[in-house]
């Protein structure tokens, strides 16, 4: 092992076990407060989609109003590995609460924003505080349960995400139709403040106070410099390139180069130089962690970019309203929140994730692979049933996925595999929307006909058209949608391939099985001793019986006696033998 393994492996076993077991009742306080903050994390974070034509009328930028997702995407993505290793230094509490904080200050800010760019940059404040919640929710349950009933809470805790996922959509959509889309953010706000006064009275914290400069120089601040550069200047032309940049522009390549070049150089640093990394890439030599990595940065390609085109598929090629956009995604979200329940009490109680990993990508592949069907004229009710599918399969997939990881896993690094495991999610979601993006301005601009080709650039919103010209524009979008789905498919399908790597050594640490294997083989050593102790007795005991004890005559004597057996043997007869 390198120097700087060993001294990052010194810092992790120097860091503070943050373990604290709660009994039944605060159990319930505080997961309440948990699953409150994430369900309004998600309905904010979703609740926005629908709402996106409405801001941009509102604030006459239908043609950048998609920045406003970007923004939150960005930020959300460069956040959210470095909060694993700062809540290690300074503890879960003050870290989940700076979140909640941040969340509805941010709430507030955006529904008074007065233009767009001031809409956007608020919008950025929300993903990092989205980042925060999403990763400390995880961690905090990793504290305060056992790994074996893990499984339950964190299927509930995804019953949260999903339902964030389905109400918002409703909320906000509502509060778009009945009174202003700036009431959505109005509501959520105290709804937050809520979550974290109830975090705050309960939320255990054994914490100590630990010294300030020792802290700081902790912080890996190499890792947090050079991977921001690399995720801002890498996303940001990946998710503007072809429509607000052209690719060949000298900032599109100076942007792309500089944050290539930004990433090597975090990659380094994570390696050679942090004491205490962001990315501990020692994770990424274990083949079943690396391979459910991988996963989550594959299915958040295709998850993200679902929730963004199917409400685009409701509305642009069905032409329903965003209220019917909300309730397909119910669609999903529902069942998905569902099966989280169940999958999370299946592994609970049989102590087996494998099982409900394997099924839950071979559903979501078929539920992607029917979504790729979708028509102009496909009934409702197939569209629901299709949706409802891939909804299953994610739900047996989100939470067990952490599970697994943090049962391949030490328990050293099970914040630092929280926040990595949602960091590649994000990316994968930057950068599945940005793919998608590209892929359907490109279909556009192949089957749209010339006169319309400038509605490729409204994508959000379409304009007032004639009945023939709407048409045109609805075929052109369906060949378009359907694109994106079939580019988005076989990546589940390459999930479902990575199960292979998976193994299920059921819901315990590589530390606890050494150490189980360790008092198993003592206690095994032990059996055998005591087993063999009686037989070694007796042996010594039967020999003693069968070898006679022989009286030695004196002079004059001419026979040997057997002092046991009282016999005797004859001088003569010995010498004869």
């Amino acid at each position: 092992m390198s120097t700087a393994a060993l001294r990052q492996r010194a810092a992790e076993l120097g860091l503070h076990d943050q373990t604290n077991l709660l009994g039944k009742k605060q159990l319930f306080i505080v997961f309440s407060s948990l699953a409150s903050a994430l369900f309004i994390c998600y309905a904010d974070q979703n609740g926005i989609g629908t709402i996106l034509p409405t801001v941009g009328r509102d604030f006459k930028a239908t043609d950048t109003v998609s920045w406003a997702g970007t923004s939150s995407l960005i930020s959300n993505t460069v956040t959210q590995v470095m909060y694993a290793r700062i809540s290690d230094i300074y503890g879960r509490k003050p870290v989940f609460l700076f979140s909640v904080g941040m969340l509805v200050l941010a709430d507030i800010l955006c529904g008074v924003a007065p233009d767009a760019p001031s809409f956007f940059f608020f919008r950025a404040l929300g993903g990092i505080a989205g980042a925060g919640i999403n990763s400390l929710t995880m961690m905090i349950i990793s504290d305060i349960v056992t790994l074996e009933e893990r499984g339950k809470w964190q299927g509930f805790l995804g019953a949260g995400i999903g339902g964030g996922n389905a109400v918002g959509p409703l909320l906000s959509a509502a509060f778009a139709l009945h009174r202003t889309w700036r009431a959505f953010f109005w509501f959520l706000a105290p709804c937050g403040a809520v979550a974290g006064v109830i975090g705050w009275f309960y939320l255990p914290s054994s914490m100590p106070k630990g010294n300030a400069r020792q802290q700081f120089q902790l912080i890996d601040w190499g890792g947090i410099a050079t991977a921001t550069i690399a995720i801002v200047l890498i996303l940001i032309p990946l998710s503007g390139g072809g429509s607000y940049f052209e690719w060949s522009s000298p900032l599109v390549v100076s942007m792309l180069t500089i944050g290539g070049l930004s990433f090597l150089a975090f990659l380094v640093v994570e390696w050679k130089v942090a004491r205490l990394p962001m990315m501990p890439l020692s994770m990424y030599t274990n083949p079943p962690v690396a391979a459910i990595l991988a996963q989550n940065f594959f299915f958040g390609m295709v998850y993200y970019s679902n929730l963004y085109y199917i409400p685009l598929y409701i509305q642009n090629v069905r032409g329903w309203d965003a209220t019917i956009s909300a309730a397909f995604l119910i669609v999903i979200n529902v069942p998905q929140s569902m099966v989280s329940t169940l999958s999370g009490i299946f592994i609970s109680r049989y102590k087996r994730y494998g099982v409900v990993i394997w099924t839950g990508f071979a559903i979501w592949t078929v539920g992607a692979a029917l979504i790729c069907s979708f028509t102009r004229t496909t009934h409702a009710a197939a569209v629901a049933v299709m949706l409802s599918i891939s909804g299953i399969g994610a739900g047996c997939v989100f939470q067990p996925v952490l599970i697994a990881l943090q049962a391949h896993c030490s328990k050293a690094q099970r914040a630092a595999v929280v926040s990595n495991r949602n960091f590649l999610r994000s990316s994968g979601g930057a950068v599945g929307l940005s793919i998608s993006a590209q892929v359907l301005q490109s279909s556009l601009r192949k089957h749209l006909p010339p006169q319309l080709a400038s509605v490729a650039h409204n994508t959000y919103a379409l304009p007032t058209l004639s009945a023939a010209d709407e048409d045109l524009v609805r075929t052109a979008y369906m060949a378009a949608i359907r694109t994106v789905f079939i580019v988005s498919a076989p990546m589940i399908g390459l999930c479902l391939a990575l199960c292979l790597l998976i193994k299920d050594r059921g819901l315990q640490r590589p530390e606890e099985r050494e150490q189980a294997r360790v008092a198993e083989a003592s206690t095994a050593a032990e059996k055998v001793q005591e087993t063999q102790t009686p037989q070694r007795q007796g042996q010594q005991q039967s020999d003693k019986e069968d070898s006679p004890e022989l009286a030695v005559p004196v002079d004059g004597e001419d026979q040997i006696t057997d002092t046991r057996s009282g016999k005797s043997l004859q001088a003569n007869d010995r010498q004869n033998s």
